[in-house]
């Protein structure tokens, strides 16, 4: 490893800084696959499409969770081997993270696609945009092995220490999915079929974009079939670190599809403002995703090293450089709500219902950024078990029956629903602090 992908060493606020920022971007261009297909949609055709491709990227986004989830099992692992220096293992959690992800990626694509319908049935995608919508995921199925491949790639590199190479490649592809949409929307009439054939062709040239690189450039791992195996120990490696991590990555993303399918149930402007409404949900989100995962890199590289001062310092860094990002979007949604609905649709029903709602659930853009970031910190300790259960006690226990209650008692009152979000983010980041400075004050006695 060389010394710039070492993250042991230096001043911990700009080690933070300088690999977080790169997550940032690449992340933002990445959320900007489902925005620039909602975006396209809602220009150039009608007000069922935008529903249909808004419930259609919601279905995508829990595979793309469960997809995460696993991959960032592989950077804790990478990472914590890297701080450990031991080359050998490296090795063999960079092989079997990759072949793993291919057979992941060919049998969630089966089955997606011969359970699309079920799913969307199951979420009460409004009739007059089922069709669209199923139209939609079911293309969409066919990319899941280019997405896995990305993910994973880009997930080994950051365990690496490198945070800049998978920006290179998701910028090219963002670039590429924006030409794309627009020619096959506007110029070649493929409706929502279009942004999903988008997304796989751009998926699919950063995936390769990436192998051909890393082949050229002096990388610890050679993308040539004989390298491709499964290690026994590391599997079970991977899947007790990554398991956890898919889990509650796919509760949480479950929750939100449950109120996606109670919305659904209030008209077609109610389904697509709160669509419109995941979609800035993701972008407000980023800078505590994108710190959470940076976080979880470090946070293993210097576990691996035995750095628990370096530790507690970036989870505190990485929250005080995520925070003006999050309030940004959160003033933004005070007081222009209907300007970013407005980006993605001028219908004013759309807009008229989605205000109140984008008012009450933006506070979840201050409280989850406290919950990621030390989620992130735990995950780079391999403690994954525990963010697992806060994060089904958070979806299961608390969001999902207060979705429920709030929806029986104010069926038609989106801003009461909206308030869901950020209370239940506020108690998972109370009691996460707690445990923290639990385990932190256990640490003292290695220093």
């Amino acid at each position: 490893m060389t010394e710039k992908n070492d993250l042991t060493k230096g001043n911990i606020i700009k080690t933070v800084i300088l690999f977080s920022m790169p997550f940032l971007f690449a992340n933002i261009i990445q959320a900007l696959y489902g925005a620039v297909d909602l975006i396209v949609i809602g220009w150039y055709s009608n007000v069922e499409s935008v529903a249909a491709v808004s419930t259609g990227t919601q279905v995508t986004q829990i595979i793309t969770s469960i997809i995460s989830g696993i991959t960032l099992g592989g950077t804790v692992l990478v990472g914590k081997y890297i701080g450990m220096k031991k080359e050998n293992d490296i090795k063999e959690t960079i092989s079997t993270n990759l072949t793993v992800f291919f057979i992941v990626g060919i049998m969630l694509s089966v089955l997606l696609y011969f359970f699309c319908p079920y799913i969307l049935k199951a979420l009460k995608t409004p009739e007059t945009s089922f069709e669209y919508a199923k139209e939609y995921v079911s293309v969409c199925s066919f990319g899941i092995v280019f997405i896995c491949g990305y993910n994973a790639i880009s997930a080994i590199l950051r365990g690496y220490g490198d945070s800049k190479s998978p920006l290179i490649f998701v910028a090219f592809s963002g670039i590429l999915n924006l030409i794309c949409d627009i020619v096959f929307v506007k110029y070649l009439k493929l409706g929502v079929s279009g942004t999903a054939l988008a997304t796989i062709l751009s998926q699919c040239v950063s995936m390769f974009m990436a192998m051909v690189y890393l082949n050229k450039k002096d990388f610890i791992f050679k993308f040539k079939i004989k390298n491709f195996k499964i290690h026994k120990t590391k599997l079970k490696e991977l899947c007790i670190v990554g398991i956890p991590i898919t889990f509650q990555e796919c509760m949480i993303r479950v929750s939100f599809l449950y109120l996606t399918s109670v919305t659904n149930q209030l008209g077609v402007n109610a389904a697509a403002s709160v669509g419109i409404a995941s979609k800035y949900d993701v972008f407000a989100m980023l800078p505590a995703t994108s710190v959470a995962n940076a976080l979880a890199a470090i946070v293993a590289q210097n576990y691996g090293a035995n750095e628990y001062k370096r530790m507690s310092k970036a989870l505190i860094t990485g929250v005080l450089f995520a925070f003006p990002f999050s309030m940004a979007f959160f003033i933004w949604a005070q007081f222009s709500p209907q300007s970013m609905l407005g980006v993605f649709s001028s219908d004013s029903g759309i807009i008229n219902t989605g205000i109140p709602f984008f008012k009450s659930c933006s506070f979840d853009y201050i409280a989850v950024l406290f919950v990621f970031c030390m989620n992130g910190y735990l995950n780079g300790r391999s403690m994954t078990f525990f963010t697992m259960l806060s994060s089904c006690f958070g979806a299961v226990a608390l969001r999902m029956p207060l979705i429920y209650v709030f929806c029986s008692k104010f069926p038609n009152d989106l801003k009461m629903i909206g308030t869901v979000a950020p209370l239940v983010s506020a108690i998972m980041a109370v009691y996460t602090f707690i445990f923290i400075i639990y385990i932190v004050n256990k640490d003292k006695r290695y220093y």
